[in-house]
């Protein structure tokens, strides 16, 4: 998508700014007055599109390192996403989805808040991932229907006790709140000052195993899980419904597209969460790369 080929009409961005600018009840009157739908349709699956990465500081995409730093781009390919058949909502931090509320585009939409962003990407402290975006409260207070964490788990870094208790929290609170909440867990460790996360089928399956057991219930626990070889493997470690991660964008989509396709089959996977591979596709075409994504999972 380029600047003469977008998809919302500029006079809603100079409506969002007015709005912003006249106060906090613009906002909340947007989240009071937003149609909701149930969690799952009819055939028991979820679409969501992922946007929470800038609050993370990881704004690159491939070799561009500031691809999702222009807020109004990322707005309008989220526009076009929200609009396709079988999307069926939005992953966001609050900067992000109160835009979205703003901008009328959260109707009959399943929306999800982001929880933990502290762990900035590069930082000495990326491990020790705080809870510095919405917390189970402000959920409830804006009627969103799923919250998410991420769990990285280096057994190096003492910091990674912190977020696991802060996590097992977040569960609990989401449980006794009757508000979904989706983990996605890493084993992970750095290379070079990176974080890098392990994606060998028996690390994954030692993550499920950790995250399954945080909280004080696990009745509203979803995972959210990498596509990974020996999937099969995976998906009988755990009970809890499972919503399948998008991953890296890569310069051969239809192969990714594939292990999707592949891993939906399989018991207890519900959908996909993916962001960045879909809303900045190789080629630029994101209606359809968002519509291969959805007849996947919509089949």
């Amino acid at each position: 998508m380029t600047q003469s080929d977008r998809y919302l009409d500029p006079e809603k961005f100079k409506r969002l700014r007015e709005l912003r600018a006249a106060g906090p009840a613009a906002i909340a009157e947007a989240h009071a007055s937003r149609t909701r739908r149930p969690l799952l349709g009819d055939d028991g699956r979820l679409f969501i599109i992922a946007a929470d990465h800038p609050a993370r500081g990881a704004l690159g995409i491939g070799d561009e390192p500031m691809a999702m730093a222009d807020r109004y781009a990322l707005l309008d390919r989220l526009a076009l996403t929200l609009s396709r058949p079988g999307v069926d909502g939005v992953l966001g931090t609050p900067d992000v989805i109160d835009d979205l509320a703003l901008l009328g585009l959260l109707d009959d939409k399943v929306v999800v808040g982001s929880m933990n962003r502290g762990g900035l990407r590069g930082a000495s402290f990326e491990l020790d991932d705080r809870f510095t975006a919405y917390d189970v409260d402000g959920m409830v207070r804006d009627r969103l229907d799923f919250a998410k964490t991420l769990l990285r788990i280096d057994l190096d870094d003492a910091a990674t006790a912190t977020t696991i208790e802060a996590t097992a929290r977040a569960v609990t609170d989401a449980s006794a709140a009757s508000l979904p909440i989706m983990i996605e867990p890493f084993m992970s460790t750095r290379r070079d000052g990176h974080v890098v996360n392990d994606l060998s089928t028996e690390s994954v399956i030692t993550s499920v195993a950790i995250a399954s057991g945080l909280g004080s219930s696990s009745a509203c626990t979803w995972m959210k899980l990498p596509v990974v070889t020996e999937m099969e493997r995976v998906m009988a470690s755990t009970t809890l419904p499972t919503l399948l991660l998008g991953g890296e964008r890569t310069a051969h989509p239809d192969v990714a597209y594939a292990s999707w396709n592949d891993a939906l089959a399989l018991p207890g996977v519900r959908g996909l969460v993916v962001g960045r591979t879909l809303l900045y596709p190789p080629d630029h075409d994101v209606q359809r790369a968002v519509d291969t994504a959805a007849a996947l999972v919509h089949a």
